[in-house]
């Protein structure tokens, strides 16, 4: 069975649209939960919080922040196809944070509450990031 006909521009960029938006606008939603306690989340204060309960001396509520501010650039550069690579750095940036912090001690496994889902996600932005934004973009730059 020949995928030739798959292999046109415009239902790449259609492609790569979809994962960008899905992934992007899913980022923009955990930023809300961690700055505005948004969609059931924490704010700033309550992610603080359990960052505490992590281990984390003073200052938790700034780095709730600055987690919540890299999802929303990440999430907004991402989805919007607009300085591609630059969200996908700021999104692997907190998905290895979240690797490092939480899931690592879990194993590889999601249902044991290991990684595997950071280390997805951290795979399909880097790898849109090489591949690009495809045509349907935001903001030309």
């Amino acid at each position: 069975m020949s995928y030739q006909h798959l292999n046109n521009p415009g239902l790449i960029s259609v492609g790569l649209l979809l994962i960008r938006l899905v992934v992007g606008i899913t980022f923009i939603g955990h930023s809300g939960q961690k700055l505005f306690g948004w969609f059931g989340g924490p704010g700033p204060i309550g992610f603080g919080k359990w960052l505490e309960s992590l281990g984390f001396g003073s200052g938790t509520r700034i780095w709730s922040i600055i987690a919540g501010l890299f999802e929303l650039a990440g999430g907004f550069l991402f989805a919007a196809g607009t300085l591609t690579p630059i969200g996908a750095i700021l999104i692997s940036l907190v998905m290895i944070d979240a690797i490092l912090i939480v899931h690592m001690k879990n194993g590889f496994w999601i249902d044991k509450g290991g990684f595997e889902y950071n280390l997805v996600l951290i795979a399909v932005v880097i790898g849109v990031a090489l591949t690009g934004p495809g045509s349907y973009i935001l903001i030309h730059m």
